[in-house]
């Protein structure tokens, strides 16, 4: 008895030796296991809603209105990230990364870009918003229009392609939320 009790205190030993002694990974997604209160929105589109052409190559590429809601405590700042994971060829398409969005800001408006904010390389080769724009004939894509409450602002430049932006945000995010929306081509 006095030996089963010794194995298993020996177990319970290791195990907390284990768990604290390992080296935390670095991500760029917050716990997953965190409550999530914040929001990202738009009032033009909702979550699984078509996107309207004003905002996609048919219109003007218009920055879409967004709103954030339920933000956390300690947000410095705030990245977006727009991507479509439909893309073709098997990889996901980048239309938008911008960073250092002013702790403030609750909301963009329609075709504006927040004060101060810093907007990366998009895979069209370009600085600033790229509108959706899947091959005409395909069945529509969704378009990922993701928020990262972050702790600090970034150091990096105008420009920047998005895993640039995806290592300044490591250890960075306070929180994510995201939602998507569909465009699709004739």
């Amino acid at each position: 008895m006095q030996r089963l009790f010794g194995i298993i205190a020996l177990i319970i030993i290791s195990v907390i030796f284990f768990a604290f002694s390992r080296t935390p990974e670095i991500s760029v997604v917050p716990d997953r296991n965190a409550p999530h209160h914040m929001k990202i929105s738009s009032s033009s589109f909702g979550e699984k809603e078509i996107i309207q052409p004003l905002y996609t190559c048919d219109g003007t590429d218009t920055v879409p209105p967004l709103s954030f809601s339920e933000v956390p405590a300690g947000t410095e700042s705030f990245a977006i990230i727009v991507d479509d994971p439909d893309a073709t060829g098997g990889r996901t398409f980048t239309h938008w990364i911008i960073w250092n969005i002013p702790a403030d800001t609750r909301e963009i408006k329609e075709g504006e870009v927040p004060s101060g904010a810093v907007q990366g390389m998009t895979d069209f080769g370009k600085v600033g918003y790229g509108g959706p724009c899947p091959p005409k004939g395909n069945a529509p894509h969704r378009y990922f229009f993701k928020l990262y409450a972050l702790n600090s602002e970034l150091s990096i430049s105008e420009g920047a392609p998005m895993i640039e932006l995806l290592r300044a945000m490591e250890g960075h995010i306070l929180e994510q939320a995201e939602f998507f929306a569909l465009y699709g081509r004739l």
